[in-house]
């Protein structure tokens, strides 16, 4: 077993970082006062284009993109402080996110110099929506198992197949989407390119969203059919989609957002239990916070070996493996310790409503970034027990 794999570095956000924590804070005690903690909960995957354009008004999106590009040339762990400032406090980051986090990033990469001229202004100034065409029908996390083809054309690209769980598929301007375009490979991982997709252009696409469980519609099923792209919409080379894609998880699977999701159950759960908590109870919350300190040290050192040009691929599963079951595990710790029943109405208690609330949310956080059962074969083959 090679151990040394593993290694999580220990990593600490420097303390001239502080002046920009307070400065999110104060933003986002303004902005977020009529946002009620329902509307908090919903984390990550609240929508709002109006707070995502404010936020990147003070500079706060698009943090690591190129000046002349109109990013702002900070270092991702600036970025990082202001993810979790906005994460803890529940604001609605949905209408940005993939673009800020993995798209943006992808684009000055890898782009034309026509897509970072056109497309990463608008990512920082919080106008870009981007979704995700990775997860297929029966392949889901398997990535290298998808079978949506791209074929090439005299003039273009022509695109068949469905993708599945696309989160903001519906609302979004864009999209990156992986697709099979060369057949004849023997290499399960090679015969892969990624492709940037204008969804208020393309034609052949159409994106179905999913009903869950509290009557919202994020993710979608999309389907391509003879859907025409421009030669130039592949993002890359052509067959290094899978490299692409290994790399543009690490972003995705380790942030804050691993173990963010439900802060504010947390902290709502600790002011119901303020001044009469059992001994067995602080017990609980204790070991919780414990689990948020810890997922927090492993969630920093990626992002220092990040901002340091290293691939931490496998650390990042670890911390989205450890940090899901760390999220769906507290709306059943927050029923055990008390005693209401979760609902959406408005029973004129919080803590209810958000409960409510999260326990029909937190299932489907095993879908985004990979599926547990794919992430932990990831793990093994990094650790050399597979």
């Amino acid at each position: 077993m090679n151990l040394d794999a593993l290694r999580f570095p220990r990593h600490e956000l420097p303390t001239n970082l502080e002046p920009l924590r307070s400065d999110v804070r104060a933003f986002l005690a303004a902005e977020l006062k009529g946002y009620s903690p329902l509307v908090r909960s919903n984390s990550w995957d609240g929508v709002d284009p109006d707070f995502s354009r404010k936020l990147g008004a003070h500079g706060w999106l698009g943090m690591t993109l190129p000046t002349a590009y109109g990013g702002h040339g900070r270092t991702a762990l600036e970025r990082y402080v202001v993810v979790e400032e906005v994460l803890a406090a529940g604001a609605p980051v949905g209408f940005h996110w993939v673009a800020d986090r993995q798209s943006g990033p992808m684009i000055a990469r890898l782009g034309t110099a026509e897509q970072k001229r056109t497309i990463l202004p608008a990512i920082a100034r919080g106008e870009a929506c981007f979704c995700i065409g990775m997860s297929e029908p029966n392949a889901g996390s398997d990535l290298a198992s998808v079978r949506s083809r791209a074929a090439r054309t005299s003039d273009g690209w022509v695109l068949n197949g469905t993708k599945i769980w696309t989160s903001n598929a519906h609302r979004a301007n864009y999209m990156i989407a992986l697709f099979r375009t060369d057949s004849a490979t023997d290499s399960k991982h090679g015969g892969l390119s990624q492709f940037l997709i204008d969804m208020r252009t393309a034609k052949g696409i159409t994106p179905r969203p999913i009903r869950d469980l509290t009557g919202r519609s994020n993710f979608n099923e999309v389907s391509f059919v003879d859907a025409w792209l421009p030669l130039d919409a592949i993002l890359g080379n052509e067959g290094d989609g899978w490299k692409q894609v290994t790399a543009e998880l690490a972003f995705e699977r380790s942030g804050p957002e691993r173990y963010l999701s439900c802060f504010i159950l947390l902290t709502q759960l600790v002011e119901m239990l303020k001044d009469r908590a059992s001994p067995a109870a602080l017990a609980k919350i204790g070991a919780e916070i414990a689990w948020t300190a810890t997922l927090r040290n492993m969630s920093l050192s990626v992002a220092g070996m990040l901002n340091a040009g290293l691939d931490p691929s496998l650390q990042a599963s670890v911390v989205k493996d450890l940090g899901c079951h760390f999220e769906q595990r507290l709306p059943g710790l927050a029923q055990e310790l008390i005693a209401l029943e979760p609902t959406l109405a408005d029973s004129g208690i919080d803590f209810q409503q958000v409960l409510g609330n999260l326990v029909q949310l937190a299932p489907s956080f095993s879908l985004r970034g990979g599926t547990l059962e794919i992430l932990r074969g990831i793990i093994a083959r990094g650790l050399g027990v597979r």
